[in-house]
């Protein structure tokens, strides 16, 4: 399974960003996917996730109410729409997916078995 993210860039507060992660290889029938972030000189943390039975989605609190995870079945990618951006949400993102199922909750690292090479999102005040 590759990952490919895409849509970052740079915007002022209070603006948005739609970033993609287009899954290909062997990715029909994917237990999860999820978005996590990283900031220089921080660990990488949890953002939002989905699971592709139901689509139940999962957020981590910074996100509720700004950022919405969807999946696009026909271009078999998962997006993250982020708005109201702030500072804060400077970090590189990563897209990651889980392929079988698993125990692990949505928020662990662990839980996700592939990764794409992540895409850079600025916030200027």
């Amino acid at each position: 399974v590759q990952l490919q993210a895409s849509g970052g860039g740079s915007v002022q507060a209070g603006g948005s960003l739609r970033l993609s992660c287009a899954a290909s290889g062997r990715t029909s029938g994917y237990y999860r996917m999820g978005w996590f972030r990283q900031a220089p000189g921080k660990e990488r943390e949890f953002v939002a996730a989905i699971r592709r039975s139901g689509g139940t989605t999962v957020y981590a609190d910074s996100a509720k109410g700004r950022f919405t995870i969807y999946r696009d079945d026909a271009r078999n990618t998962v997006d993250l729409q982020m708005n109201s951006l702030q500072p804060d949400d400077t970090a590189v993102y990563y897209c990651a997916a889980r392929t079988s199922v698993t125990s692990y909750s949505a928020s662990a690292r662990s839980a996700y078995d592939y990764w794409g090479q992540g895409t850079q999102v600025t916030v200027s005040s």
